[in-house]
């Protein structure tokens, strides 16, 4: 096995003994580009290997759904970088000090100076998490004939804004729908496109919104320079230009690695530049802000803000909580700036590139370059044999399930597919994707090596993988709860 760290034993690929083992030659061929961690590691967490005929009849209970796997049943899990972050000791000093008053406590104090200076934004609005922020968004701007532009909307935002009625328009560049394209900002707006959709129908569009990093399109970052002529063009049409931040953090990292000009300028004036473009944002916490719940509604215009605080005591709480307990405000407030950190940024994205770097290498098909949060499959490259109408991502993931008991998720054909409302046609997404989106401070190096020994074996008999059918759906983000059965 040419990565060399994991020895299988028998039919499957790991079962409760499979081992690491000390072939110096190779473990260090594909440990040397793992940065360091810039922590020690104070407390453990046990994680339990269960065995392939577990792992099948978990996959029958679920429905070959890796969201209905109960967690306890996961050896390494990759579904979601969102608020599956290991908290520091700072942060969790910072919880002692949560003032829990329901109105105007002093870790909303913290938790409002925090945001305010890195964003600059006047208006903070905390929210128990990212989609709650959205609703709010959209389901005030939004109504049928509305149009929201983004270079790619999420699964919970395009939800959101269809929810309303409005119209969820991605803009990716060109680049960004070629998986194997080697370009530094993939997650870029379209900005032709923008100027031509607000000279047209400017009326129709209530606010533009930019996804940074741009999750949907391989986690990959937006420059600078695209942020910049997003906002001119806005301005040039007096339209408002929000961001949905989430992974600022990584896109700054970016930037200053690969934008001429941000090689010596500091992470955190990077992001204030960033923002200084906007006239709002919103956040999911759990992502760049390293926390495991929370989320926020930043902007300037004072009347939108009031408007959206009023929705928000009907259903969060009071305009100072907003659905978080101060302890959880103030790890946020400790969180965003320990995503801004240097050292940690280094070892964050790096950690994923090795990751990629090793499937790459094996000629495994991923979007390129890596992204900051996660290492995306091409799942249509991957398994050609499968039909988008079959889901080969879910089928990717389950495989990826049944032989190591790694959990990922699908972010293609289940996830977007949209139907014609007059004749049901299925329309798929131009990309077809399984994201193993890396929890923050929380696995090694060993565990990445486990999770490349798993998809490089099954990339090898990928021609035994079989697609999915649909036994039942939801209306909106099916990908969630949906249930399925092998072909």
């Amino acid at each position: 096995m040419p990565l060399g760290s994991v020895v299988p034993h028998g039919s499957a690929l790991f079962n409760d003994d499979f081992v690491l083992t000390t072939n110096l030659s190779s473990l260090t061929l594909n440990t040397m580009n793992f940065p360091p961690e810039p922590f020690r590691i104070k407390t453990v967490e046990r994680i339990r290997r269960t065995s392939r005929e577990e792992r099948e009849q978990f996959l029958k209970q679920a429905g070959f759904n890796v969201f209905n796997i109960p967690s306890d049943a996961i050896f390494i899990d990759l579904l979601t970088d969102s608020g599956t972050a290991a908290m520091s000791d700072r942060q969790w000093g910072a919880l002692m000090q949560g003032d829990e008053a329901y109105a105007g406590s002093r870790s909303f104090q913290r938790f409002e100076a925090a945001v305010r200076d890195i964003t600059g934004f006047a208006h903070v609005i905390p929210t128990h998490q990212g989609r709650v922020a959205e609703n709010l968004l959209f389901s005030t701007l939004g109504k049928p004939g509305v149009i929201i532009p983004n270079n790619t909307h999420f699964d919970t935002t395009h939800a959101n804004v269809s929810a309303s009625g409005a119209l969820a328009l991605d803009l990716p560049v060109e680049e960004a729908l070629h998986p194997a394209l080697e370009h530094p900002f993939k997650g870029n707006m379209n900005v032709p496109a923008l100027d031509d959709l607000l000279s047209k129908k400017r009326t129709s569009v209530p606010l533009v919104a930019m996804t940074v990093t741009n999750n949907s399109a391989g986690g990959q970052p937006v420059s600078m320079e695209n942020i910049r002529e997003t906002s001119r063009v806005c301005k040039k049409y007096g339209v408002p230009f929000f961001f949905d931040c989430a992974r600022y953090a990584e896109n700054c990292w970016f930037i200053h690695q690969r934008e001429a000009g941000y090689e010596n300028k500091p992470i955190i004036e990077i992001a204030r530049e960033l923002f200084s473009y906007g006239d709002g944002c919103w956040m999911s916490s759990k992502k760049d802000a390293l926390v495991n719940i929370g989320g926020f509604l930043a902007m300037n215009d004072e009347t939108l803000a009031q408007t959206l605080k009023n929705k928000l005591i009907l259903i969060e709480g009071f305009p100072t909580y907003g659905g978080l307990a101060g302890r959880d405000l103030e790890a946020i407030a400790a969180g965003l700036y320990e995503g801004l950190e240097p050292d940690y940024l280094d070892y964050r994205t790096g950690q994923v590139r090795a990751l990629g770097d090793m499937l790459i290498a094996e000629n495994v098909p991923v979007v390129r370059p890596i992204g900051g949060h996660a290492v995306f499959i091409d799942a249509k490259a991957f398994a050609p044999h499968i039909p988008q109408s079959q889901f080969p991502g879910v089928a990717l993931t389950v495989a990826l399930y049944r032989e190591a008991g790694i959990r990922a998720v699908e972010i293609g054909s289940l996830m977007f597919t949209e139907k014609d409302a007059k004749t049901g046609e299925a329309k798929y997404p131009e990309l077809d994707l399984v994201r193993l989106a890396i929890p923050r401070r929380v696995y090694t190096s060993s565990h990445m090596i486990c999770v490349a020994e798993a998809t490089v074996e099954i990339f090898r008999s990928r021609k035994t993988m079989r697609g999915l059918r649909l036994t039942y759906e939801a209306p909106m983000l099916r990908h969630f709860t949906a249930r399925m059965e092998e072909i």
